[in-house]
């Protein structure tokens, strides 16, 4: 099974991805690390040098290999992955896979992004709370119709991560 976590920004997936592969003895996958190693370069660099264009088509074409796999496998998605390509049906209409949907409200969000912007280039430019908070609000508006497709919705907001992977287990399983 591949279990595709997916959700805004800073919502948790790579980090309660690691802890259910642990958890679960699953592989764990970055899908913009392995984005990343086939295209050798980074994610940031395809941008610069392709561009989104080249880069969401390359997306689409990994997340379609790494789905017609058979190993039990935690994929962690880009935040916009869902958002392309038909990419949430692929997921959705896989044999093998399931999504979920790592849930965080927006002042959790501008919370744990703050003091990262730099790190994201997304968000790198803007200089106030508010401003933040504005941006992740007209995000999530836009992504929510791809993001609550998932199968299972966990809320993370005030939430341990080994509670957020527990309550994973526990619905799935």
């Amino acid at each position: 099974m591949i279990l595709n976590l997916i959700g805004y920004m800073a919502s948790g997936k790579s980090t309660i991805g690691r802890i259910l592969a642990d958890k679960l003895n699953y592989e764990f996958l970055d899908l913009d690390d392995y984005i990343e190693s086939k295209e050798h370069m980074s994610v940031r660099a395809i941008f610069k040098s392709k561009g989104e264009i080249y880069f969401r088509k390359a997306e689409t074409k990994y997340l379609k290999d790494l789905l017609e796999t058979q190993e039990n496998l935690i994929l962690s998605l880009g935040g916009g992955t869902p958002c392309y390509n038909n990419n949430m049906n692929l997921i959705l209409e896989s044999d093998n896979a399931n999504a979920v949907y790592l849930k965080a409200s927006i002042p959790t969000l501008v919370n744990r992004l703050k003091n990262e912007k730099s790190k994201r280039p997304l968000i790198a430019h803007i200089e106030s709370d508010d401003v933040l908070t504005e941006f992740i609000g007209k995000h999530l508006f836009e992504r929510a119709p791809f993001y609550n497709m998932a199968n299972l919705t966990i809320t993370t907001d005030n939430k341990g991560e080994s509670e957020i992977a527990d309550e994973l287990v526990d619905k799935l399983f």
